[in-house]
């Protein structure tokens, strides 16, 4: 006898079948979209979705058929019916997980899948127990496995062509492709079911198992409500996907903006040393690679670094403040950005040092005409409003792979900067080995000096001033020297700059405060009192506890402080900056006296010195150097002593080196001299030699150099 079937309930089963194909190319997305964990759960949810609803969907094609007699289904058998269609799921699922499908994938896949669908579906009929059995036709039974290998291939065909789309094409293409699958689907089923034939008269043996029609609805019922819970669960998922995308996107912008600001000088806006290391990286890997194919000394690609030092800024901030200064320095990254090809940038490495990189140079040529460029740019003057500043600079150029290794460029367009100041600045210098050579020694030299300063390898020569009416020694400046291991004894003008220039500044002038007054302590307990004075760089000065630094010396040595001289230059003196106002209050405050060094040569403002209240002035060695020629060197020493006895002030003069300096000076009223025409700076053990440290019996103890002059 043949089946009939009821319309709607076919209707329903292909409806049940494309809504299944929907939601199970959804989660196929969702496989991919995660990682290897979360798309092996969704792997396990898929699976069961979409083979319930394959399995639904037959069990509803079975609810659409009418026969003469009651059917049942066993439990068992039902169950394993089941089992083959989540497993056929799973392997579809799995299979949309690969990378690409390629011809073995699919026709492997699609059979197996094929053989799965088909096995659900005869095993569903199998768990109907009929006497006599059901007749198959294998014509039918054949159509209905070649319907369902063909489906699972078009199935995995589009798994994978669904991944080329994006926005709304995914889900007007899902909704067609389900509806596609959905009647493959069915119509696997129901060419399956022409090929069973249900014998005339006969009897269902399993009516007192599952029940036909009650089943049927349960798992209808049942899978619809499996169906919507796992598409709501997708569309949710989807949700917190973008979601996590939106929050993703303003991350990345969020990173994007704080690498702005790591890698830009927050002053002027340029990069920074650290993006300029990264840009100069790619640049000279572009390069490289442009140069590997090359002919036996030709280079096809070059590129340029200009190291741009602004001649004579620090006075700027001096002068005007560091306000200004920042308003200059801005306004000089406008104009080198101004100078340069929209490929090459600008970067801040330094207070007011900036360096250009630029590509594609054809030679040297076309860097130095980029340098005239910046030279220009620069020299224009920079309006403050009260009146116009004109500034210049000094640039050093280096081209690769003209000038040696990638790791030396930078390094190697410093030195050439250098060597560019050295000439006098406002000008340009090429690099060359002989700059290499100096820029290496200097990193040696402060790698050297860092561990003299661990290695008591530094020490301190004492030059006396003597007092012009009597040849009494009346105090000793401290200068500081090295006893390099392989250089032998170095001079400050040999690593004073190295100091500065690698930031040892500070620690090599601590030690010289802390070894001055140790050295006073010790001539203390001998008996022998004496006045010591020590140069503070401005890097001292603007610190802050240079103050504390001599307090806490004298107090470990048990110095009084009248016995310590502080020698600052008179341009750090003048500076009207909070650092300095209270560096030079806490000397006072300290009982410290104070000594303005190079006097005659800056501002020389009256009004400052007045405030400043100085125990003595030191006139420049310039003045005394051309006292024996100059009517206007002798007006200027003449003028300041004069000054100095006004305001009740010792006036030293420095750099005697002649018996004529010495007696004009003598003439003039000077009251203390300092030279080589009296004594070098000596050490301790030199001056206890040449019996220079010497008691006359008076108290405080004075110090006799000889009855005549000079005494070196």
């Amino acid at each position: 006898m043949q089946p009939v079937y009821h319309p709607g309930t076919v209707a329903l089963s292909i409806l049940i079948a494309a809504f299944a194909s929907y939601v199970s190319l959804d989660l196929a997305s969702r496989v991919r979209a995660h990682d290897r964990l979360a798309s092996a759960g969704w792997v396990v949810a898929g699976a069961l979705v979409m083979g319930s609803g394959i399995w639904a969907m037959h069990f509803v094609g079975m609810l659409a058929m009418q026969l003469p007699i009651e059917i049942g289904y066993r439990p068992g058998i039902t169950l394993l019916s089941w089992t083959a269609a989540v497993a056929t799921s799973a392997l579809a699922l799995y299979i949309a997980t690969r990378d690409r499908l390629d011809a073995l994938l699919l026709g492997g896949g699609a059979l197996a899948m094929g053989a799965g669908i088909c096995a659900m579906h005869y095993i569903g009929m199998a768990a109907i127990a009929l006497v006599p059995a059901l007749e198959i036709d294998p014509w039918w039974a054949g159509l209905s496995v070649l319907i369902a290998c063909g489906a699972s291939a078009a199935a995995l065909k589009i798994f994978f062509w669904m991944r080329q789309l994006r926005g709304a094409q995914v889900r007007l293409a899902q909704g067609a492709a389900a509806l596609v699958m959905g009647l493959a689907i069915a119509g696997m089923h129901y060419s399956g079911m022409a090929a069973a034939h249900f014998p005339a008269g006969a009897v269902c043996l399993s009516t007192d198992g599952l029940g036909g029609q009650g089943l049927g609805w349960w798992v209808g019922s049942a899978t619809a409500v499996l169906l919507l819970i796992s598409l709501f669960t997708a569309v949710l998922d989807a949700r917190l996907s973008a979601k996590a995308q939106r929050l993703a996107r303003s991350l990345n912008q969020a990173n994007g903006q704080l690498a702005q600001v790591a890698l830009a000088d927050p002053l002027t806006g340029v990069a920074n040393r650290m993006l300029l290391e990264d840009r100069l990286g790619h640049a000279l890997d572009r390069a490289d690679r442009a140069n590997e194919g090359r002919r036996s000394g030709q280079v096809l690609a070059r590129l340029a670094l200009l190291f741009v030092d602004l001649d004579g800024f620090a006075a700027i901030n001096d002068s005007f403040g560091h306000g200004t200064g920042d308003r200059v320095l801005k306004d000089m990254a406008l104009r080198l950005r101004g100078c340069l090809r929209d490929a090459d940038s600008v970067s801040r490495v330094g207070a007011d040092q900036f360096v250009l990189l630029l590509e594609d140079m054809a030679g040297e040529a076309d860097a130095l005409a980029v340098a005239q460029r910046v030279q220009e740019a620069v020299g224009q003057p920079v309006d403050l409003g009260e009146r116009p500043l004109t500034l210049s600079c000094s640039i050093g150029i280096v081209l690769y792979p003209d000038h040696g290794r990638r790791d030396r460029l930078l390094s190697h367009a410093e030195a050439a900067m250098h060597q560019a100041k050295r000439a006098g600045g406002a000008g340009w210098a090429l690099f060359d080995q002989a700059m290499g050579a100096d820029a290496r020694a200097q990193i040696e030299l402060q790698e050297d000096l860092r561990a003299a300063l661990q290695r008591d390898e530094l020490l301190l020569h004492y030059q006396p001033k003597v007092d012009a009416g009597n040849g009494q020694i009346r105090s000793l400046e401290a200068l500081v020297r090295w006893q390099h291991p392989r250089h032998g004894l170095l001079g400050p003008g040999q690593f004073i700059p190295v100091a500065e220039r690698f930031g040892l500044i500070n620690a090599l002038g601590g030690w010289v405060i802390r070894e001055a007054c140790r050295q006073l302590g010790v001539w203390s307990r001998q008996g022998l009192r004496l006045r010591v004075s020590v140069n503070l760089s401005v890097h001292q000065v603007r610190q802050g506890h240079v103050v504390e630094q001599i307090e806490a010396a004298l107090r470990e040595h048990g110095v009084s402080a009248d016995q310590l001289t502080c020698e600052i230059t008179e341009s750090v003196a003048m500076e009207d900056t909070a650092a300095t106002q209270a560096m030079l209050a806490g000397l006072a405050r300290a009982g410290v006296k104070l000594s303005i060094d190079d006097f005659g040569t800056g501002y020389s403002s009256l009004s400052y010195l007045c405030k400043l209240r100085p125990q003595e002035l030191k006139i420049d060695r310039s003045f005394v150097q051309d006292l024996e020629t100059s009517a206007d060197a002798r007006a200027v020493v003449d003028a300041i002593i004069h000054l100095a006895r006004a305001l009740r002030l010792t006036v030293v003069a420095e750099g005697v080196e002649t018996r004529d300096q010495a007696e004009v000076l003598l003439a003039l009223g000077c009251d203390e001299l300092q030279g080589f025409f009296f004594a070098r700076p000596m050490s301790v053990q030199a001056l206890v030699a040449g019996g220079l440290l010497t008691s006359d019996g008076q108290d405080p103890v004075e110090f006799t150099a000889s009855a005549y002059l000079p005494l070196g």
